[in-house]
């Protein structure tokens, strides 16, 4: 990853989480160079990414660090089922169960 700028490395670490496995925006932020007040940043640079053509993005796996997913009305039914495809376990609360196990 050498030669690229934080935003390329972030963009290609997400597209790397495999599926059943979720990882962090502090994770991303950390592994491509970061700080952790840049894990801010992350939503916004894959957002960019997505606008300018890239396709693929796990944004399902993409959680905060505490094992929360991120649901909201527009989008809770597709995550959902995402997560239920790739048996990554949501508790009542919204947080993946077995977090430490599936951390990618």
């Amino acid at each position: 990853m050498k030669g690229k700028t934080f935003s390329e490395r972030v963009v290609e670490l997400a597209l790397t989480i495999p599926k059943g496995r979720v990882s962090t925006y502090g994770d991303i932020a950390r592994a491509a160079g970061g700080t952790p007040i840049t894990a801010q940043s992350i939503t916004g640079i894959l957002s960019k990414a997505e606008q300018n053509g890239v396709k693929g993005i796990p944004w399902h796996r993409i959680i905060y660090g505490d094992g929360r997913v991120w649901l909201n009305d527009e989008h809770k039914a597709e995550r959902m089922r995402l997560y239920q495809q790739e048996k990554i376990k949501i508790d009542e609360r919204g947080k993946v169960v077995d977090f430490d196990s599936i951390r990618f």
